[in-house]
């Protein structure tokens, strides 16, 4: 999608890939009981979530699962990082 000052916006649907994708099963743990984990221990450390997200590579065999076409003559293109929307996206990071 172009934007109005001209820059393009990348908006892909991994819908389908989403149902063909089985679930990685994680429970991911409730944010309290990691912190009240940490009651006996000196040092608490916090995660930048944002800049560490995108960085997670594919692994190569699944890089073409996410080829998405943008408008007129730009062109198809592969995710070679995880993008947001994948199914398992949250548990892999």
């Amino acid at each position: 999608m172009i934007k109005k000052n001209g820059l393009v916006q990348v908006c892909t649907n991994f819908k389908d890939l989403n149902l063909a994708t089985p679930k990685d099963e994680y429970v991911i743990p409730i944010a309290d009981m990691l912190v009240d984990a940490t009651t006996k221990h000196g040092v608490l450390n916090f995660m930048d979530g944002h800049s560490d997200y995108n960085p997670i590579f594919m692994v190569v065999e699944d890089v073409h699962k996410t080829t998405f076409k943008c408008l007129r003559t730009l062109g198809m293109y592969e995710w070679l990082v995880m993008p947001f929307g994948l199914k398992n996206a949250a548990t892999t990071y």
